[in-house]
């Protein structure tokens, strides 16, 4: 049999998530304001999915676009701030959101000028506001889990091998939320954000 195949796909193969569908970035914007550094939020408006959520601007990856170019992307479609007002630092750790479905997160600061002068497009975008991280690191997040559960009732139990009854592994979710500040995080908007905060 021949394996010419299998050296094409994975000789200097780069992992990612295996039978990964479509995928996501996002922008988490660093901001230098009044001599400290804040995280830009966005308040998702009326006409969207999740209406009122705060998030980090981003969304799907279009064919043949990578992580920073998405989010970059993105960023001026929402804000209007352009891709050459923000100074990448680095793609951070993604997230598993969903089947088959990946979110890459890349920390880049945003110019302070290019922010005051941003014009978010108000189909996509209700408002925005800057965290600083100290606030953010005096107010830790709670974290609420609860157990995402299994069925499979077309399973052919038989036709695999496997008992009926078997005891599929319950997967436990964790959602952190940020209470007391101006606007409460949640979800993986506020893992991101731990996750920035952590590393301080």
């Amino acid at each position: 049999m021949d394996i010419s195949g299998l050296r094409a796909a994975y000789e200097g193969h780069t992992p990612t998530l295996m039978g990964e569908r479509g995928g996501s970035a996002v922008l988490v914007p660093l901001v230098r304001q009044n001599g400290e550094y804040c995280l830009l939020y966005e308040i998702r408006s009326a006409a969207v999915r999740q209406p009122g959520e705060v998030c980090f601007p981003g969304g799907k990856r279009e064919p043949g676009e990578t992580a920073i170019q998405c989010a970059l992307r993105e960023t001026r479609e929402e804000l209007g701030i352009p891709e050459s007002a923000v100074t990448v630092i680095g793609e951070m750790d993604f997230l598993y959101i969903r089947a088959g479905s990946l979110l890459r997160p890349v920390l880049g600061e945003v110019d302070p000028a290019a922010v005051a002068a941003m014009r978010p497009a108000p189909e996509e975008v209700a408002g925005t506001f800057l965290l600083p991280l100290r606030e953010l690191r005096a107010h830790p997040p709670e974290v609420y889990a609860y157990q995402q559960p299994v069925a499979i009732p077309d399973f052919p139990y038989a036709d695999a091998g496997v008992a009926a009854g078997y005891p599929w592994r319950p997967c436990r979710i964790e959602v952190p939320v940020y209470r007391g500040l101006p606007h409460p995080l949640w979800g993986i908007t506020a893992r991101i954000t731990m996750d920035v905060v952590d590393k301080l």
